[in-house]
């Protein structure tokens, strides 16, 4: 009875502590956007340190719930919060900020409302008015015919339904600013719009003309819920948005087209890598249908990308904005980036950005690795097939201290059993291991001396051996009566970027970007040895600001490449430097409904002479749901005729090179143009979002390097083009969710791709005209231990090729002008037993459609019409893999 007496003493008691404790706190709660775990970790912790009591972040409704001491400032709070890089109801993270958060972290900029109770009338700054308005589109209207009015400047803000305004009382005044932006359309506190004006509004802008002024507008809530993008695995984590009491449920996509930017991005993270093996950046677009991966070489297991028709060599290949795959590393710089090392995917289809360079023809393709935590993490990834291939990855990202904070990055695979599917005595996929190791160190201190700053080593050692089996490496090819073929590469990289925002101009950045690469490759195809070295060190210095407002935004710098190339081929040395300077600038207007980038670079090549590269991007909102783009540009690139052709080296093919004058091999660089127009639609299917996007890119070349395979079966032939090369591309892709959690991605491409050989106009051989594409994804809700389960599958369909002519050699050796169509089908099941443990099964090509001819004469690989370059389908059958994931 005692007991019983004192908890009941005890209970009053700590419940009048509680009381008389709230009596000096203050609780409040507002939006604030975020993603992920990373950023409530983040904005809790910015928010504590800043002096609130205590901090919840709720990632479902995208509130931040502040218990403070009536002496702490919410405000106060809220700013340090978004200068950490997440936008709230009451400011605005700078630009910089944003960008150095982690990909999985860049949530949508679309403007934030905020909390109904959060918007009691507060007193307003001098120079602040009420306007009414509802969008981006709003947004920029009214700035625009304020500034047109003769203000200096002006700041519309859709939370506050407010515009502040700066002028000078002796060229204008607030009324007749204000007066400008009614007969614009938009009611405000001195004067209303007429209904005829404000009839003549897009739809998207029909605020509602019945709430008072200064209260919060719900369509702003409408209409960034109806933004969210396509729906990814609700599993992953559904992001809630409370509109007057009712929570909106949407999800953040695995791959989404970024509405804001003017050109076609498209942004892939680590949801829909898990889609598939993924085991390095060669497998990451597996159930991406813009880019079209090569399948591995029979001998050499060269595999590579095709965008728009044409090969990788044309696109743009970075990580983390600097130049990665191209040079010497053409070849097999896809398997030197690890899938579980990658956070985000950007892709850009058509001409990119002149501030990356100038030898995007074709588009980006851009990897970031995982980067910056608020908490650390350790995760493993083991990974098998049932062919005797295995890897494993660890991966470890944490915290040094407020401003520091590094990534670990470990990665080996073994390729260790015999693989012959076909029975032709050749290895289906080279033996060999790897061993990939990367450090990276993170500086941010944007919040208080505006710098930041990231570092990044990486060392790569990977050797191969292939050919026929029993083929020993260690044995001399001239003392052996097998084929065989080693490829022997050490790489190693070391970089920095860093960023300056400058005091009191979030507009405002200094960025200078760092790298230095050496890649070193030694390898024998047979009798024939080719060995190269490669020293390259890339400098960028980028400045961003404003004319005026930020309208008008603008990008100026320059940039430094050089690049040092020794190669060896039967005994012929082929040995240049390449010095380049360039600058840029690039402008960027943001109108009402449009969107446009402009910019031009020069570059001072040694070697290949003055080039001017021009590149601009439209984007024009026909409506809200319906998006316009366009774009043009220039691009050129040096050839290395050695290096990216390797996958042709296991034949008897000798190569000739028919010299034109050019410095470059005796050949002149290359050039082309890009011009691409798309149509973006969004509309309702099923109640649920759904896009369709329909594009159409072009690239003619002014000249180009050709790879001749057609002369004849015992050449590999390169000159430059005398006449036209041209590729056509046409995609339509639908997006769509037919029930909750499950979602299909459908697509149809077709390619024009003809060139004019010495010999005629012929079509591109291993280019089929058309292709099919088929993704579904489901997955089940998650469990009270955040469990679920996911089930994936893609369809490829790739129609015929033409092959390259082989009617000079005896018939048995003769392959037919067009390959038959076949398709491929890849599926994986992964369970989630938690947070922490994954599991997964997979299967590729489980249709086991494979080339029956994939080497032609392979019982005489010394003869003179042995060839293991023809590859046009996959050479390997079905193959079953596991694989577990564990975090720390």
């Amino acid at each position: 009875m005692k007991l019983y007496i004192s908890r009941i003493i005890l209970g009053i008691f700590f419940l009048s502590a509680q009381t008389v404790f709230a009596q000096n706190l203050s609780e409040n709660t507002f939006k604030v956007k975020g993603n992920c775990e990373m950023c409530k970790a983040r904005i809790e912790s910015t928010a504590l340190k800043a002096g609130a009591k205590r901090a919840e972040y709720s990632i479902d409704s995208q509130t931040l719930m502040l218990e403070a001491e009536n002496s702490i400032s919410t405000d106060d709070i809220l700013k340090k919060v978004s200068e950490a890089g997440h936008d709230n109801e009451k400011f605005k993270a700078p630009d910089l900020a944003y960008e150095f958060l982690p990909g999985c972290c860049r949530y949508s900029r679309n403007a934030l409302p905020a909390m109904a109770n959060a918007h009691e009338h507060q007193q307003k700054k001098e120079n602040e008015f009420y306007v009414k308005g509802n969008c981006e589109s709003c947004k920029a209207r009214i700035e625009k015919t304020a500034i047109n009015a003769g203000a200096d400047s002006a700041e519309w803000n859709a939370e506050k339904q407010s515009v502040t305004l700066a002028f000078d009382p002796a060229k204008t005044s607030s009324d007749k600013i204000l007066k400008k932006i009614a007969e614009a359309g938009h009611d405000n506190e001195k004067y209303r719009s007429t209904d005829a004006t404000y009839k003549n509004l897009p739809s998207c802008c029909l605020y509602d003309r019945e709430i008072p002024l200064g209260e919060p507008n719900p369509k702003v809530h409408s209409e960034e819920a109806s933004d969210s993008g396509h729906a990814d695995h609700a599993s992953a984590g559904d992001q809630g948005k409370d509109i007057e009491g009712i929570t909106v449920t949407g999800s953040k996509a695995a791959t989404s087209l970024n509405k804001k930017e003017a050109g076609l991005v498209f942004n892939i993270d680590r949801k829909e890598l898990l889609k598939a093996a993924c085991c390095n950046l060669s497998e990451s677009f597996e159930t991406n249908a813009t880019v079209d991966v090569s399948f591995s070489n029979a001998v050499t297991g060269t595999k590579q990308l095709k965008m728009l028709g044409l090969d990788q060599k044309y696109t743009s290949l970075t990580k983390e904005l600097l130049p990665e795959i191209r040079g010497l590393a053409s070849a097999y710089g896809l398997n030197f980036i690890p899938g579980r090392w990658i956070e985000s995917i950007q892709l850009t289809k058509g001409g990119s950005t002149v501030t990356n360079g100038y030898e995007s023809i074709t588009g980006q393709i851009n990897t970031e690795l995982l980067k910056n935590a608020e908490k650390p993490e350790t995760s493993l990834n083991l990974f098998a097939d049932f062919n005797g291939r295995a890897e494993a990855n660890i991966t470890s990202v944490s915290k040094i201290n407020d401003q520091w904070s590094q990534t670990f990055l470990l990665h080996g695979n073994g390729t260790f059993g015999d693989t012959d599917m076909n029975d032709d005595g050749f290895l289906d996929r080279p033996k060999g291991t790897q061993i990939n190791a990367a450090y990276l160190l993170n500086y941010n201190d944007l919040e208080h001396s505006g710098f930041g700053s990231h570092f990044g080593i990486n060392f790569i050692k990977d050797e191969r051996t292939s050919g026929q089996t029993g083929f020993n490496k260690t044995i001399p090819q001239d003392k052996q009566p097998l084929y065989g073929v080693g490829i022997d590469i050490s790489r190693f990289q070391a970089w920095n970027k860093t960023g300056y925002v400058f005091k009191g101009k979030p507009y405002q950045s200094l960025g200078w970007m760092n790298q230095y690469t050496f890649h070193q490759q030694e390898s024998f195809f047979g009798l024939r040895d080719y060995s190269g070295k490669q020293h390259t060190y890339y400098s960028n210095l980028i400045f961003e600001s404003i004319l005026g407002n930020t309208n008008h935004k603008y990008k100026a710098g320059a940039s430094f490449m050089y690049d040092g190339y020794d190669e060896m081929y039967l005994g012929d040395q082929f040995k240049r430097n390449e010095i380049v300077p360039g600058a840029f600038a690039e402008y960027t207007l943001t109108g009402l409904k449009y969107t446009l980038v402009a910019g031009a670079r020069v570059d001072f090549h040694n070697l290949a002479g003055t080039q001017f590269t021009p590149r601009v991007n439209f984007k024009y909102d026909i409506t809200p749901q319906t998006i316009l783009r366009l774009s043009a540009g220039r691009g050129f690139r040096t050839a290395n005729v050695f290096a990216e052709s390797q996958q042709y080296f296991a034949s008897n093919r000798n190569i000739r090179i028919l010299q034109n004058g050019g410095n470059i091999y005796g050949l002149k660089p290359e050039i082309a143009w890009n011009y691409g127009a798309s149509l973006q639609q969004e509309f309702k299917i099923f109640g649920r979002k759904s896009t369709i996007i329909a594009d159409f890119f072009r690239t003619d070349f002014q000249d180009q390097v050709m790879v001749d395979l057609d002369r004849s079966p015992q050449q590999l032939v390169f000159y430059n083009l005398d006449g036209k090369s041209f590729a056509n591309s046409f995609q339509t892709q639908w997006d769509f969710m037919p029930l909750k959690n499950f979602e299909v991605r459908l697509a149809y491409k077709y390619y024009d791709v003809q060139a004019d050989y010495l010999d005629g106009r012929r079509e591109i051989p291993f280019m089929a005209k058309n292709r099919g594409f088929v993704n579904l994804a489901y997955a089940t809700g998650k469990n009270s231990k955040g469990g679920f389960w996911s089930f994936d599958t893609t369809l490829n369909w790739i129609g015929k090729q033409r092959l390259p002519d082989t009617s000079t050699n005896p018939e048995a050796f003769r392959m037919p002008g067009y390959s038959e169509s076949y398709a491929i089908l890849n599926a994986q099941i992964s369970r989630n037993f938690n947070k922490k443990i994954r599991m997964y099964l997979g299967g590729e090509n489980l249709t086991s459609y494979y080339q029956k001819n994939a080497i032609i004469d392979f019982k005489n690989p010394f003869g003179n019409y042995f060839d293991g370059g023809m590859v046009y389908a996959p050479v390997m059958k079905a193959n079953v893999y596991v694989g577990l994931d564990v975090t720390f």
